[in-house]
């Protein structure tokens, strides 16, 4: 492959760069254990492991926001310190983070501008700027009005925003973190297409991603890493899903759920024409009709954005509805108190499970039984019975494989697959009838991915109507018995899970029905 010399910047590219032998600690964690790794220019050299297995240590310390306890950089060969994120930058260090750090009042030329000096002193040179904005989004491929307020723009716009970002300022390297996370297949394949050509033009990318299919598609390279120790490095051809996950992991990892045959039941909940506000009072929802049977998994597909977060809250009584109803069981509880709503037996595990699952500054045991912690067996007379509520703390905690010291742990100290662990539990142990699950595993490993997964599907066995609600369409697709995309608080669609594409539902969730796609 022939690469430029010099980048459209002007920046010299980087050949090579290594981390060599990085340590990392915090008390009582050895977060990075000698790590080597190295990207050379014209390269996509992916990181892959679990979480808590390093990955976003070890590239904090690359971009400057940590410190190595031991090891060292090098840059084309030369001894370097990055001491702050500005050193990174000013060594051609790009960092696109998976939560956007974009200004939304802003327009896209002001967050570009923003912070750097400009050429005409105390007075703003945006028209400058917007025109390199122009050249670079020409060059990538990176479709973008400059003048566009952010809050106008689709998530996919978004992270094209942050990559020019990145460019303007001369990131001759950029790292990834999670990069596909928030975006449509259509999306996806637009953005690997600008990684392409950033590495036919002489950049460096590192990608850090769960979704291996992804990793194996971009990458050249791939570095696994596993209780911060780097487990082993081979290029990307070499490599199947099955062999990037037992590393990951250190066993056998079942790839694809096994969905046993569906015994459909009756209908356990039902939507009719559900309108609510969102939280700056814009209509968030408008008109959704969905039925959800005993026995299935009905999965939700869609952007961010689109009214999941309302409707899982509207479904379980924390945010009212304009209009329509919510039958459960053939019974209206629209409007019905979170509370009243556990009585009926719906469970939900929520998509934000620090903020709304638990509180992190309780035991493992108290968070357990958050539901019902007023009523008996676990308290009498305003008083908790502790003996009942430890021993059905550790039940559960064997029962569902919670990695914790104790019943007495702070539910702050577990990893995020622990505390999912803690959710599900504690939804599940009250045997529900119809159970929402919003992002059940977002953020979460493979490993933690695959438990959470053999767990719903085994309620499904067992007769209860779960509702999945994930932008990850590889889970929506692994799970589902049926699929309902949602595209600006309507539902484009319900498919069958066993026929449906990533194409189709992608261009569902991009708002194009399948009648418009055939004539287009």
């Amino acid at each position: 492959m022939t690469v430029r010399q010099v980048l459209p910047s002007g920046r010299p590219r980087i050949e090579h760069l290594e981390m060599q032998g990085i340590v990392k600690r915090f008390p009582g964690v050895l977060a990075n254990d000698h790590v080597d790794f190295d990207v050379r220019t014209g390269e996509v050299h992916a990181l892959l492991g679990e979480n808590g297995a390093g990955k976003s240590t070890l590239m904090k310390v690359l971009y400057g926001l940590y410190h190595p306890d031991e090891g060292e950089i090098r840059l084309n060969g030369e001894l370097v310190r990055i001491e702050s994120p500005v050193d990174a930058i000013n060594l051609g260090i790009g960092m696109i983070h998976q939560h956007f750090m974009l200004v939304e009042s802003l327009t896209v030329v002001e967050n570009v501008a923003l912070g750097l000096p400009s050429s005409r002193g105390p007075l703003t040179d945006l028209h400058r700027v917007s025109q390199r904005i122009l050249e670079l989004a020409q060059v990538y491929g990176l479709d973008v009005d400059p003048h566009a307020y952010i809050w106008q723009l689709s998530v996919g716009q978004k992270q094209r925003v942050e990559i020019i970002k990145a460019l303007y300022r001369g990131a001759a390297l950029l790292i990834l973190d999670e990069p596909t996370a928030v975006l449509t297949p259509q999306e996806v394949d637009e953005f690997f297409v600008t990684i392409r050509q950033m590495i036919r033009d002489g950049h460096a990318v590192i990608f850090i991603s769960h979704k291996l299919h992804e990793v194996i598609d971009i990458s050249d390279r791939v570095t696994v890493l596993r209780d911060g120790k780097r487990i082993d490095s081979c290029p990307t051809a070499g490599c199947t899903k099955a062999d990037l996950a037992q590393m990951m992991v250190g066993r056998e990892v079942l790839m694809k759920p096994y969905r046993a045959p569906m015994e459909q039941g009756g209908v356990r909940l039902a939507l009719q024409g559900i309108h609510a506000q969102s939280d700056r009072e814009t209509p968030a929802l408008r008109g959704v009709d969905l039925n959800l049977y005993a026995g299935e998994i009905l999965g939700l597909a869609g952007v961010s954005g689109n009214g999941q977060r309302e409707l899982a809250e509207v479904i379980t009584g924390l945010r009212p509805a304009t209009q329509g109803r919510v039958l459960l069981e053939g019974q209206d509880v629209t409007g019905q108190s979170p509370g009243d709503l556990v009585q009926e037996r719906l469970a939900y595990i929520p998509e934000e499970r620090m903020k709304d699952g638990m509180i992190k500054d309780f035991s493992v045991a108290e968070n357990l039984i958050l539901r019902e912690n007023s009523q008996p067996p676990y308290a009498r007379a305003g008083l908790l019975n502790l003996g009942i509520i430890g021993r059905h703390a550790d039940k559960l905690i064997k029962l569902f494989q919670i990695k914790t010291p104790s019943r007495k742990t702070l539910a702050k100290s577990l990893s995020g697959g622990n505390i999912q662990k803690v959710v599900l539990a504690r939804e599940l142990s009250r045997q529900p009838l119809v159970l929402i699950a919003a992002q059940p595993t977002r953020g979460l490993d493979i490993g933690a991915t695959e438990y959470v997964h053999a767990q719903l599907l085994k309620q499904r066995q067992e007769g209860i109507a779960i509702l999945v609600i994930s932008e990850d369409l590889d889970e929506v697709l692994a799970l589902s018995d049926r699929i309902a995309v949602i595209y600006e608080g309507q539902i484009m669609d319900v498919v069958d899970g066993e026929t449906a594409t990533p194409e189709q539902l992608g261009l569902l969730m991009a708002g194009v029905d399948e009648g418009e796609a055939i004539a287009a």
